[in-house]
């Protein structure tokens, strides 16, 4: 008898003590420092193709974006996925330290037919079409895009150097936006993405030491900027291709995918600036 009221009278304090419990949550009294923001990237794409089957293409097809821009001034800017949501446009991807950009990006996609007759110039040229052959963007889809970056950055903290192109994230496999997206632009006018020094540029325009620098050293400046390129000691084509869009980015009117004294002194300009 003794021992059933005694588990009778655990039963009732265990009982009140649950009822009592704090079931909401505060996300207000603690607040951790360990943390930075979750999207640390912001890529940008041409749509390869018009606006009414691009726009079809991200809404209905298997890739999408969280913003299409297009070639209509009259029009707004679309979001598409909710920037809380994880959008389908890096695919293999790699910069600066980190892969699958998908999940660390906010993805844009301008329409833009890219290549004039693509398939003829990829006959043609293989990889490397030459910079007259890409179609330029309209000045009113730049200012859109400015006015949408200002905010993007300002409210992720996103780095100068974090603002790239498909081309930068995939260089062995993509070309967008291409060597006609107006990357000084961006940065001379609205003070938008990355850009090197012309004093270090030519600081580093020094012939003696660019024969005399092996080209795995080269390759680390690359990597230390954030490109994904291979270790072999010779410009193959994987290495030309990165090669090539870096160029693309930093130097189009020299856009050969041959690496030179020009792009090695621009890449180490880059690095001395963002990277010390």
């Amino acid at each position: 008898m003794v021992k059933k009221i005694i588990i009778l009278t655990l039963t009732i304090v265990l009982s009140l003590s649950c009822s009592r419990i704090n079931y909401t949550v505060n996300s207000k009294k603690y607040l951790s420092r360990g943390m930075n923001e979750r999207v640390k990237f912001i890529v940008l794409h041409y749509t390869a193709t018009t606006d009414e089957v691009g726009l079809r293409g991200l809404t209905q097809g298997n890739v999408s974006s969280h913003y299409f821009i297009s070639t209509k001034d009259e029009e707004p800017i679309y979001n598409i996925v909710p920037l809380e949501k994880r959008a389908w446009h890096a695919g293999v991807s790699e910069f600066n330290g980190r892969s699958n950009l998908n999940d660390t990006s906010i993805g844009i996609e301008i329409s833009n037919k890219g290549v004039r007759k693509y398939s003829e110039r990829e006959k043609k040229y293989g990889f490397f079409i030459p910079r007259e052959e890409y179609i330029y963007f309209q000045e009113g889809q730049i200012k859109k895009l400015a006015n949408l970056l200002q905010k993007l950055i300002a409210e992720y903290k996103i780095k100068p150097y974090d603002i790239v192109g498909h081309s930068d994230i995939a260089p062995t496999r993509k070309i967008d936006p291409g060597p006609k997206f107006p990357w000084e632009l961006l940065y001379r006018e609205y003070g938008i993405g990355a850009w090197y020094d012309e004093k270090d540029k030519r600081f580093f325009m020094n012939e003696k030491l660019y024969q005399v620098t092996p080209v795995e050293k080269i390759k680390e400046e690359f990597r230390k900027y954030g490109y994904k390129i291979n270790y072999n000691d010779e410009w193959d084509e994987e290495s030309r291709r990165v090669v090539y869009n870096f160029q693309a980015h930093f130097n189009p009117k020299n856009m050969t995918g041959n690496m030179d004294l020009e792009t090695y002194a621009i890449l180490r300009a880059l690095n001395k600036k963002y990277k010390k």
